[in-house]
Order: C-alpha cells, then sequence, then structure tokens
C-alpha cells in the first residue's frame, strides 16, 4: 500500500513538471510567432516595397504584354462615378394611397368640427390624436372657427393641389423642393390663413412615388462596367520599369510583379536569430521558477493566467509599437509587472517585466532605448508599489514610472542635436502617461485577476481588517470575548508570519474572522463566559457538546459566506482546527462508557477540516491553540511558555495537521521563537505592590478613605 502510495506521488509529481514545462514552451514558442509572424508575408525582392525609394534603374528583361488590374479598375471606377442612380417610373397606386389617406383624414377632421356635445379641449385633443398631421393649437382654433363653405374649399383645395403634385414623379430627394412649392399652387383667392391650413393639411402626405431601384442601379452600373475595356499595357525587353530615385508606386510594383522581379525574403538568418532570443529567455524563464520555486509555480491555474496575461500584453505591442514614434512610450509595458507583482509577489513581477520588457521592443529600429525604458520604469515601478497596500502606492508608483520614463528619454534623446524641444516634450509627457496608465490598469487586472484565481489582494485584506466591518462588529457585539481572544491571535500569528515567508496581512485578517461562527452560540465557548456561572457543557452529553464547539467552523463558514468574505479567508476558518479532536469532550465520553474507547465514535469529535493547507492556516492553528493554553495555564516563566509551546506543535505534527502546509523543521523553531518573544510581554510578572496600611500613616489612610468616599458620592 505505502509503495503504490509513492509511485501515484511520482506520477503526479512528474505530470505536474511537465504540464509546466509544455506551458512553458507554449508560451516561449507564442512569443517566438508574436515576432515574427509579420515578416514572412512581406514582399521582399531586390528588396522592394510600394513606397520605397528605387535604388537603381529596373529594365524589362523580356517582351511582355499583360492586363493591368490596377489601371483597369481606376478606369472602371471613374465610369461608374458618372453612373447617375436609376428610379422607378411614379407609381400611381402611391399617388392614390397618398389621396386616400388625406381625405380619410379630413374626414375626421370634419367629424370633430360637427360634433356639438365636444369642449373645444377636447376637440383639440381629438384632433391631437390624428397621427398623419400634427396641427398645432393655433391653427386647430382657426379651423373649428370656419364655416362650413370655407371648411370645404380648404378640403377641395387639399385634395386637389395633392393630386397635382403627385402627378409629378418625386424622388426621395426632391420630397423638400416639392414641399415647398406647396403655397405656390394654391388658389391666389383663398386668404392667407387659410392657405397657411391648406400647406399644414397636405405637407404630410406629399412622399416620393419615383422610388430607388436598387437592382437597375446595380444592372446599370454592372453594363458600365463591363461595357469598359481592360488597360492593356506592352513593354519590350530593356525598357525602363523604373528609374533610381524614383518611387514605387501600386502600378510599378504590379509590373515588378508581373515580370517575377519581387520574389520573397530569405529571412532564415532573422528567424533563426529570433528563435535563439526567444529560446534564451525561456530558458531563464525555466531556470527561475525550478531554482527559486516560487510559491505560485505550484499552481497551474495561477501558471496559466500569468503565460496568458504576458502574451496579451507581448502581442498587443507588437501591434502598436513598429514604425511609431510617440505610441511605444505610451503603451503601458509595466502594468504587466505591477499586476504579476500586486497579485503574486514582487520578486515575480520583477523577473516576468524584465522578460517582456526585452521581447516587446526586439528587432526595432530603437530597441535599445526601448528596452531600458521599459526595464527601469517597470522595475522601479514595482518596488514602489510593494505589496500595493494602498490606493496612494498606485499613484506614486504611476509617478516615479513617469520620472523613471523621462530620465531614460533625456540619457537617450539630449546627446542627438536633432531632437527638437517640442519633441522631447511630447516624449516626456507620454512617459507620464504610460506611468499613470499602467497604475490605472494594474488596477483592474488586479481585481479581474484575485477573481478568476480567488486570491485575496492587499487592497482587499485592508477592507476586510477594518474594525468597522459588519462581520466584525457582529463578533465584537455578539461574542466580545472571542474577539479580543482573535485579536490576541492574530497579533500572535501575525508576528511569526513574516520569519518564515507567510503573508502577514493575510494572517492577521484571517485570524480576526477565523471563530467567527461563535457569535452564533457565545455562551458555549469559555472566553465568553461569566466566571462562576455555570458552564452549560457540564449538563450537556459529550456527544452533544462536542457537535456544538463543532458547529462554530461551519457556522463561520455561512457568516463569512453571508457577509461576502473571500474564499482565502473563509480557508482560516475552516482549517484552523483541522481534523483534530474534541479533546475534553472525547475524554469525558470515555470516562462515561467505563475508560473503553472502543465504545466511542471518534469521529463523533472531530473537526471537518480539511487541515491546513498553507503556511498561514498553519501558523493560525499554532497560534490558535498557544494562545488557548497560555490563557488557561498562565505560565510564570520563559521556561513555561516553551513548554507550552512545544507541546502544542508535538500535537499538531503527531496529528499530521502539519503535513500540507510546507512548513519546515526550522520553520517551526523560529515560530517557536517568535510566540516566546511575543507572549513574553502578555505573561510577564507583575510587581507586588506592598499593603498601604503598612507603610502609610494612619491619618493618611483615613485621608484616602474619605477622599475615595467623596468622589463615590459625587
Amino acid at each position: 500500500m505505502a509503495k503504490k502510495l509513492v509511485l501515484e506521488f511520482r506520477n503526479s509529481k512528474s505530470l505536474g513538471i511537465f504540464i509546466r514545462a509544455t506551458l512553458l514552451v507554449s508560451t516561449g514558442l507564442l512569443s517566438f510567432f508574436s515576432i515574427i509572424y509579420p515578416q514572412p508575408i512581406r514582399p521582399a525582392s531586390f528588396p522592394i516595397k510600394v513606397g520605397d525609394v528605387a535604388s537603381q534603374d529596373i529594365q524589362a528583361p523580356y517582351a511582355l504584354s499583360y492586363t493591368s488590374e490596377i489601371l483597369s479598375e481606376q478606369v472602371r471606377n471613374e465610369a461608374i462615378n458618372k453612373v447617375q442612380p436609376v428610379y422607378l417610373p411614379a407609381d400611381p397606386s402611391i399617388t392614390r394611397r397618398q389621396i386616400e389617406r388625406l381625405r380619410v383624414a379630413l374626414a375626421y377632421i370634419n367629424s370633430i368640427r360637427i360634433d356639438p356635445f365636444s369642449t373645444p379641449d377636447q376637440k383639440f385633443n381629438d384632433l391631437a390624436a390624428l397621427l398623419d398631421v400634427r396641427i398645432n393649437r393655433e391653427i386647430a382654433e382657426k379651423i373649428f372657427e370656419l364655416n362650413d363653405v370655407k371648411w370645404q374649399l380648404i378640403q377641395q383645395e387639399s385634395l386637389s393641389i395633392l393630386e397635382q403634385i403627385m402627378r409629378n414623379s418625386i424622388r426621395e430627394d426632391q420630397i423638400r423642393e416639392y414641399k415647398n412649392n406647396i403655397p405656390t399652387l394654391i388658389s391666389y383667392s383663398i386668404p392667407q390663413d387659410q392657405a397657411q391650413i391648406i400647406s399644414i393639411l397636405v405637407e404630410p402626405f406629399l412622399t416620393a412615388n419615383s422610388l430607388f431601384s436598387a437592382e437597375l442601379t446595380e444592372l446599370k452600373l454592372k453594363e458600365v462596367r463591363d461595357s469598359v475595356d481592360p488597360v492593356i499595357r506592352n513593354f519590350i525587353p530593356g525598357e525602363i520599369i523604373v528609374r533610381r530615385g524614383q518611387i514605387i508606386t501600386p502600378v510599378t510594383y504590379e509590373v515588378l510583379q508581373e515580370f517575377n522581379l519581387i520574389q520573397p525574403e530569405d529571412n532564415i538568418r532573422e528567424l533563426l536569430a529570433t528563435g535563439i532570443f526567444i529560446s534564451i529567455l525561456t530558458i531563464f524563464a525555466g531556470v527561475y521558477f525550478n531554482r527559486r520555486r516560487p510559491e505560485v509555480s505550484s499552481n497551474l491555474r495561477s501558471l496559466s493566467l500569468i503565460a496568458i496575461t504576458f502574451l496579451v500584453f507581448l502581442v498587443v505591442a507588437r501591434i502598436v509599437i513598429p514604425n511609431r514614434t510617440v505610441v511605444p512610450y505610451i503603451y503601458p509595458v509595466p502594468a504587466f509587472g505591477l499586476t504579476i507583482a500586486s497579485v503574486f509577489s514582487t520578486e515575480i513581477g520583477l523577473i516576468l517585466s524584465i522578460i517582456l520588457s526585452i521581447i516587446a521592443p526586439y528587432n526595432l529600429s530603437n530597441s535599445l532605448d526601448l528596452t531600458l525604458f521599459y526595464t527601469l520604469s517597470s522595475l522601479f515601478g514595482i518596488l514602489i508599489l510593494g505589496k500595493g497596500l494602498r490606493i496612494g502606492n498606485f499613484f506614486w508608483s504611476g509617478l516615479t514610472i513617469g520620472f523613471t520614463g523621462s530620465a531614460v528619454i533625456l540619457a537617450y534623446r539630449l546627446p542627438n542635436a536633432l531632437n527638437d524641444l517640442i519633441g522631447l516634450a511630447t516624449l516626456i509627457g507620454a512617459s507620464f502617461i504610460n506611468g499613470f496608465a499602467s497604475a490605472s490598469l494594474t488596477l483592474l487586472l488586479q481585481f479581474l485577476l484575485s477573481q478568476l484565481l480567488g486570491i485575496t489582494t492587499a487592497l482587499q485584506l485592508l477592507e476586510f481588517s477594518r474594525p468597522d466591518h459588519p462581520l466584525q462588529q457582529f463578533i465584537l457585539q455578539n461574542a466580545p470575548g472571542t474577539y479580543q481572544h482573535s485579536l490576541q491571535v492574530a497579533i500572535l500569528a501575525e508576528q511569526a508570519g513574516e520569519p518564515v515567508g507567510a503573508d502577514s496581512l493575510l494572517i492577521r485578517v484571517g485570524a480576526i474572522y477565523h471563530d467567527s461562527g461563535k457569535a452564533l452560540n457565545p455562551t458555549f465557548f469559555i472566553e465568553n463566559q461569566v466566571p462562576g456561572n455555570i458552564n452549560p457543557h457540564d449538563d450537556l452529553d459529550p456527544t452533544i457538546s462536542a457537535q456544538t464547539i463543532i458547529k462554530h467552523v461551519t457556522d463561520g463558514v455561512h457568516l463569512a459566506q453571508k457577509y461576502k468574505l473571500p474564499p482565502r479567508i473563509i480557508d482560516f476558518i475552516k482549517e484552523h482546527h483541522g481534523t483534530m479532536l474534541t479533546r475534553y469532550q472525547y475524554a469525558r465520553a470515555i470516562q462515561i462508557v467505563g475508560d473503553s474507547p472502543e465504545f466511542v465514535n471518534a469521529d463523533l469529535f472531530r473537526y471537518p477540516g480539511p487541515k491546513p493547507q498553507s503556511k498561514e492556516t498553519a501558523l493560525l492553528m499554532l497560534a490558535d491553540g498557544v494562545q488557548a493554553r497560555a490563557r488557561a495555564e498562565l505560565p510564570k516563566n520563559e521556561d513555561e511558555l516553551r513548554i507550552i509551546i512545544k507541546k502544542v506543535i508535538t500535537h499538531c505534527q503527531r496529528e499530521g495537521q502539519l503535513d500540507d502546509t510546507g512548513i519546515t523543521l526550522r520553520d517551526l523553531t523560529i515560530i517557536s521563537e517568535a510566540f516566546i518573544k511575543t507572549l513574553k510581554n502578555t505573561y510577564h510578572p507583575r510587581i507586588q505592590y506592598p499593603e498601604l496600611s503598612s507603610i502609610l500613616p494612619s491619618h493618611d489612610i483615613e485621608l484616602e478613605k474619605s477622599t475615595s468616599i467623596s468622589k463615590l458620592e459625587k
């Protein structure tokens, strides 16, 4: 069985190494392609391309006659541009429909006019319901005031004018012109105010009756296109195709292609150089992760996200940087290093930002100064950012990136007399934009990566560590003893975290919430019980008592989820007791059955776990046990403290609770010393003050008593 477990462990370890190696090689290959991809599709002979200046006269090597697609297309486009859109003949059905709509609208208005029971407001509201015509109140009142003869005349004139106009072929672009002509068609015998009503009634119904025909227009364009004869170009041997000093135009380039004078560039040397370059950096990254073994190297999900982020920054850089002057100094390469440093560790951020800063500008005309620009600004920015404990850290980091980049620009550009002050000022401004863009982008990427990986960032931890957090207030109000105990454990564990390379801030925040479940049943835990009161566990069955105590873990997880604590903090709640027994209740249960352990189910007295999976949760387990025993036994000197700490550590080791944490024996020694140093200040001996009655004269004692009584009365 043991041999099988060892074999499975070796197989899983080998598989993990293989997957990590595959991920590293894949990242290297994708980095290689991101650099060389644009080059194979570039035409290269002589070498020459459109827009270049010919370095020599190029002659036709033989007679050639060919159809020039470029010139033919130019002639076709010129002919097509002269083609007018094709419209269909006027559609009588459209005219009839519009006249009928006008007639219906007039009939509706007439019915409103003759309604004897409607008030003026009701009539206006009814008129407003007319969809085709929009009539304001002033015009409506004029319509209602007209007598029947005048109204009849307006109706007839409106229908007549609409019919007269719609007899013409009206296109969509002519509607405005015909609407403007309506007043000129109204009989001059009609008064101006009534003519205005006619214009308002007719205008909405005036529409295009000669519609654009896309099909006919396309057919005509095709006919014109097909009718254009292709342009034939003829060359005789020795004829000059392009002279030295002339710019290569698309037409000239076409000729050279027809003569097969443009051949693909032989870029084998460049590909080989790029391959060697990427291989060196890939090997460097592999050696770093293999030798230094950062914590993230065991997490394939984290490594994959780092690789994806790296490739995204690299690919976008290779798209936007080449052949530009200002954009390379704006592109926020430092944001990658800042993000990795703030989410994982400063060391990884420094190493990977160096690699990205070298690859991104590789093989460009100004690659040297861009490499230093990206590298130095990234390194300074990461060092200033640190763990990113404050928003202000991001601001100062961005500002540092701007100043560092500006210094690199000045160092490289000032010696060149051709650089003008405006150009330098532009690049310096771009450097500061780069800095603040990198800091801002880091805040966004930090949040996204932490959500994807379930990692809690320093900014989030600081937010959860605030005493006014709702869950902390809930614990303080319901279980003040537990709250004080948690603070003491947090201090103890935090002080031991830094020396062994653990995240002290994470430990402190996790310790504050590790016993939050006790707030739901505070009286069942000794730190919340009033001295002298009956302990509720004395009257309970040991199994029920144990389950009540164990339940504070699941209750804590429930509260943490309710108050939106991140998974990394919830791990502290789950793992701080691991899978250990509630020893007091288990011992009582064995006593009840006559000291026969075989009659007691130990699983009923065991915490659900899991065991601690990190240094941070292991430190909490040790600090929690040490603090509880020290509070119970009240050690009088350092030797007694050492005994207590050793007992707790030995017990956790014997129970296998530290097996999955990566804590070494050296770490345990450092942790023990840190615990002793912290606890000595807590449990140091007090000075025994002498009785005042043996020192002070009797009248001084009486005076002190009277003064105390007087203060109490006040």
